[in-house]
């Protein structure tokens, strides 16, 4: 399922530093006031590039909609913050 392909890959920018840093750097623009701005036609490529296939509309579901898989007891509460801070936009 390609909504099991968005956590995945969520799963992996937690674990991986140079990844979630090449993931800002690509996927995210500062706006005006310090605010960030996310591109999900940027964020669905750069995790094609990775081997995740998922389109921007399953992106957002994740992100908006659906009950975030990403929490729970197996993640540790550090991981959990990273997560917090990449989804307050």
């Amino acid at each position: 399922m390609s909504l099991q392909q968005v956590n995945a890959f969520y799963e992996v920018l937690m674990s991986e530093t140079s990844i979630y840093e090449a993931y800002f750097n690509k996927c995210c623009n500062r706006g005006l006031l310090s605010s960030w701005h996310w591109d999900t036609t940027k964020i669905v490529n750069f995790a094609a590039s990775l081997g995740y296939k998922f389109t921007e509309y399953e992106l957002t579901h994740v992100w908006f909609e659906s009950e975030p898989s990403l929490y729970n007891d197996s993640l540790s509460l550090s991981k959990q913050r990273k997560l917090l801070e990449l989804t307050q936009v």
